[in-house]
């Protein structure tokens, strides 16, 4: 797997430890080796400005999936023979962000971390959303098997 990792931002991360959870969601997912996309860590500033930009949205949020492709849930693209590798969007994640969210809403920093933010940004670029309650649903539970199981640990 082809993770670009990049953090452009302030707050303490594991960029390794974030980086072996992309590689192992995208293998779990099934995905061919090879496949690429970005995880950038950006700071409050950044993430508003992608935010305003890609989605006329004002203001930071927590995380922002900018897939390439549209893809369904739980079918994951198949590389075809003498073609570029699968390209699937890029993942920005805001650090920053996420501590004041759950320090104000006096979240468990368990429950709502970057991690957790990751996979869920993932699991947009391979087609996974939460528009309507069977969606979320669908798309919880998979974050929290891939959570839990011991290789994105």
């Amino acid at each position: 797997m082809n993770v670009f990792f990049s953090d452009e931002q302030d707050e303490p991360a594991d960029g390794e430890a974030l980086h072996r959870l992309a590689v192992s969601v995208l293998q779990q997912e099934g995905l061919p080796e090879g496949t690429e996309m970005s995880l950038v860590l950006v700071d409050a500033e950044q993430m508003a400005g992608y935010n305003e930009q890609f989605l006329d949205r004002p203001g930071p949020t927590d995380v922002l999936a900018l897939p390439l492709q549209h893809l369904a849930p739980g079918h994951p693209p198949r590389r075809v023979a003498n073609e570029p590798p699968i390209a699937l969007g890029d993942v920005f994640v805001c650090p920053d962000y996420v501590a004041r969210r759950a320090a104000a809403e006096a979240l468990d920093p368990l429950d709502y971390d970057i991690r957790r933010l990751v996979v869920h940004g993932i699991l947009h670029l391979l087609g996974y959303d939460h528009h309507d309650d069977r969606d979320a649903d669908l798309m919880e539970r998979r974050e929290d098997e891939l959570l839990e199981s011991g290789e994105a640990a």
